[in-house]
C-alpha cells in the first residue's frame, strides 16, 4: 500500500488527464475536416459527442458510487478512452467518425467528475492538501498540452493528436489506480444501502438544487464569451496577438484563484457569498463586454474569469462536500459537470449564434442577466447556512488547515 501524501499522485493524474484534453480539443475539428467532413458533418459529430456526455456523465458517476470503487472505475474508463481514441486512425466518413466520437465522448464524460470526487475525499483528511492546487495543475497541463500539440501538428500533421491523446490517457489510467479510493461527503448510517442511492436523492437536497441553478446560470453565461468574444475583439480592430494575450490573462487568473486566492475567499465568505461574488463579477464582466472591446478595458475585466469560473467552481465543490452524502459523491459531481454546466452551456451556445448575429456585442447583456438571475439563489444558499456548516467544515475551505476525523 502506498503511504505518504497522495498529492503527487493526484498531480500526476490531473497533469496527464488535462494534457490529454488539451492536445485534442483545439485540433479535433481540423482533423475531422481532413478526414473528409464538411462543416455541417463536423457539427453533427461534435454535437453527437456533446449529447452523449449528458447521459453517460451521470451514469458513470453513479457506477462509481454503486460499486464503491471510484478509483478503479476511473482507471477503467480512462483506459477504455485511450483505446477508443485510436479508432480515429482508420475511421473515414461521417458514419464511422460519428460512431468513434460518440463512443469516445461516452467514456470521457465521467472522468473529471469522478477524479474531482476523489481529490475532495483526500483533501478532507490531509493537512496541506488543497483541491485548488490539483485543479490548477490540471489547467496548466491543459495549456501545456495545447501548446505542445501545436508544435507536433506542425511537424507531423493533424494525425499526431490522436497518438498524443491516446498516450496521455493511457498514462492517466495508470495513475488512477494509485490514488486513494475515498470520496468527500457526509457520512450517514444508511450509506451502504443500495436502495437509498438514486438520482432523485440528490434533487431532494435543497442546497444541491440551488448550487445546480447557480452553476447553470453563472457557468452557462460563459458560452457567448467562449464562442464569440474573440470574433468581437477582432471585429473591433484588436490584433490576434492582443486577443491571445487577453485569453492567456483570463486563464492565468483562473490558475491564481485555484492556487492562492480561492481558499482564502471561501474561508472568509463561505460558499454562498463566494457564489454571490462570482455572479456579481459576471455582471461586471459581461456588462463591460457589451459596451466596449477596447484592449485596456478588456485587460482589466478578463481577469474576472478567476471569479466567474474558478471561484464559482471551488464554491460548488465546497458545497457538494458539505451537503451531499458520500454514497452519492461521484454522482453529484457528474450532475454538476454534465447537467448544470454542460447542458446549460450547450443550450446557451445554440442560442448564442442567433443572439450575437442579431444584437452584436449587446448580446452580452443577456449573459449579464443570467448572472443577475443567480443572485437571489446564491443568497438563499447563504441563508441556508449552509446549515451543514454548523456540523462540519467544507473540504475545499479546510484543506490546508484542519481535517475531519474518520
Amino acid at each position: 500500500m502506498l503511504t505518504g501524501s497522495p498529492l503527487p499522485r493526484f498531480l500526476a493524474l490531473y497533469g496527464a488527464l488535462f494534457a490529454a484534453f488539451g492536445v485534442a480539443s483545439p485540433f479535433l475539428p481540423g482533423l475531422l475536416q481532413q478526414d473528409g467532413l464538411g462543416p455541417g458533418a463536423i457539427g453533427i459529430v461534435l454535437a453527437g459527442g456533446t449529447g452523449i456526455r449528458l447521459l453517460t456523465g451521470p451514469l458513470g458517476g453513479r457506477l462509481a458510487d454503486r460499486t464503491g470503487l471510484p478509483a478503479a472505475v476511473l482507471g477503467g474508463f480512462t483506459a477504455t478512452s485511450a483505446l477508443i481514441a485510436l479508432g480515429y486512425v482508420p475511421a473515414r466518413g461521417l458514419p464511422l467518425l460519428l460512431l468513434v466520437s460518440i463512443a469516445h465522448a461516452a467514456v470521457l464524460a465521467p472522468l473529471t467528475p469522478i477524479a474531482d470526487a476523489l481529490v475532495l475525499g483526500s483533501a478532507e483528511n490531509k493537512p496541506g492538501f488543497r483541491y485548488g492546487t490539483v485543479r490548477a495543475a490540471g489547467s496548466a497541463a491543459f495549456i501545456v498540452g495545447t501548446l505542445a500539440s501545436g508544435q507536433f501538428v506542425e511537424r507531423a500533421g493533424l494525425g499526431a493528436i490522436i497518438w498524443l491523446n491516446a498516450g496521455l490517457l493511457a498514462a492517466a489510467a495508470c495513475f488512477a489506480w494509485f490514488v486513494p479510493n475515498r470520496v468527500a461527503g457526509i457520512r450517514t448510517a444508511e450509506e451502504t444501502s443500495a436502495a437509498s442511492g438514486s438520482f432523485m436523492a440528490l434533487l431532494r437536497i435543497p442546497a444541491f438544487r440551488r448550487l445546480m441553478i447557480v452553476a447553470a446560470l453563472v457557468g452557462g453565461s460563459h458560452a457567448l464569451h467562449d464562442g464569440f468574444e474573440v470574433i468581437r475583439w477582432r471585429t473591433a480592430g484588436m490584433s490576434a496577438g492582443q486577443a491571445s494575450v487577453l485569453w492567456a490573462v483570463s486563464v492565468a487568473a483562473e490558475v491564481v484563484v485555484f492556487l492562492f486566492l480561492g481558499r482564502r475567499i471561501l474561508k472568509r465568505l463561505g460558499p454562498g457569498r463566494a457564489m454571490t461574488l462570482a455572479a456579481l463579477a459576471g455582471i461586471v464582466r459581461w456588462g463591460t463586454a457589451a459596451q466596449t472591446a477596447w484592449f485596456p478595458v478588456m485587460a482589466l475585466v478578463e481577469p474576472l474569469h478567476g471569479l466567474t469560473f474558478a471561484l464559482l467552481h471551488l464554491a460548488c465543490m465546497d458545497m457538494i462536500g458539505r451537503v451531499v452524502p458520500a454514497r452519492l459523491a461521484a454522482t453529484a459531481q457528474a450532475f454538476y459537470a454534465t447537467i448544470a454546466m454542460g447542458a446549460t452551456s450547450a443550450l446557451v451556445t445554440l442560442g448564442a449564434g442567433p443572439l450575437y448575429g442579431h444584437f452584436g456585442a449587446a448580446a452580452f447583456w443577456a449573459m449579464a442577466a443570467m448572472c443577475a438571475a443567480a443572485l437571489p439563489v446564491t443568497w438563499g444558499i447563504h441563508l441556508q447556512g449552509v446549515q451543514a456548516d454548523l456540523r462540519r467544515t467544507g473540504p475545499v475551505a479546510r484543506a490546508g488547515n484542519c481535517h475531519q476525523a474518520e
